[in-house]
């Protein structure tokens, strides 16, 4: 298949802010690939924004195994030969467990774990999706983070420790910041940003902002124009009303 489209790659886009991110990139014009490693929730959310005449395409990707990934590649390869814009939004959370309110009590495994998914993993499905931005010379990264991975902030602001969370987060920040030195002189932008606290299974009934408004700052980071923002940390846009840059 060919298309003079934009091509779109979310992660973990079947629900809450994947999805609210993969709903107003296809309202712009962009044909978006959702992905889930749950084939019958990531066909259901196709099909909801297939059923709004939204352009969407779905495929079954496990950010974390290596085989998946792999595949994933190949099939984007073979239908699209290329790949525009990445958002590596798919991550975990596991703030609630209560050993993760002091550096004392975190499980090893717990940090393992997370780390394998919101880093290693980012860079796994980076590592694979950059060859294919670079067939055109264009690409757009955004990855997740969050204000929490602001080292800077860390000694006066009032979130909860999460240690296994955070650090992770700080990892992705770090992977933003060398994945932009090493595409320096390329049309391949790479930015993070935090979508704050927002009503998704992650962040729960009582956040305050709703997933569409967290996903503003990834649309706005995932259609920059050339020669645009390159490894910078942005805010939520609802905050202050445009794109304003965080403190690492």
């Amino acid at each position: 298949m060919t298309t003079q489209k934009r091509i779109a790659v979310v992660t973990g886009s079947n629900r809450g802010l994947g999805y609210a991110i993969s709903r107003q990139l296809s309202q712009i014009g962009n044909r978006v690939i959702l992905t889930s490693r749950n084939q019958t929730d990531g066909i259901a959310a196709k099909q909801q924004l297939s059923s709004e005449g939204l352009d969407v395409d779905y495929h079954t990707l496990d950010v974390s195994n290596d085989g998946s990934v792999q595949q994933f590649t190949d099939w984007l390869r073979e239908t699209y030969g290329k790949v525009d814009i990445l958002v590596n939004n798919a991550g975990v959370n596991p703030t609630t467990k209560p050993e993760e309110s002091s550096l004392l009590t975190v499980q090893l495994e717990t940090m393992r774990s997370t780390f394998e998914t919101n880093v290693l993993a980012v860079l796994r499905i980076s590592q694979a999706l950059i060859p294919l931005m670079k067939v055109q010379n264009y690409g757009r990264i955004v990855n997740i983070s969050t204000e929490m991975a602001s080292l800077t902030s860390v000694p006066t602001d009032y979130y909860p420790l999460a240690p296994s969370y955070r650090l992770s987060k700080v990892g992705v920040n770090g992977l933003t910041v060398l994945l932009a030195k090493e595409l320096q002189g390329t049309n391949i932008l790479v930015n993070a940003y935090s979508p704050g606290w927002m009503k998704t299974d992650m962040g729960g009934d009582d956040a305050p902002f709703t997933a569409e408004e967290g996903a503003e700052t990834a649309v706005y980071l995932a259609t920059l124009p050339d020669g645009g923002t390159q490894g910078q940390f942005f805010a939520e846009m609802r905050k202050f009303g445009g794109p304003i840059q965080l403190q690492w």
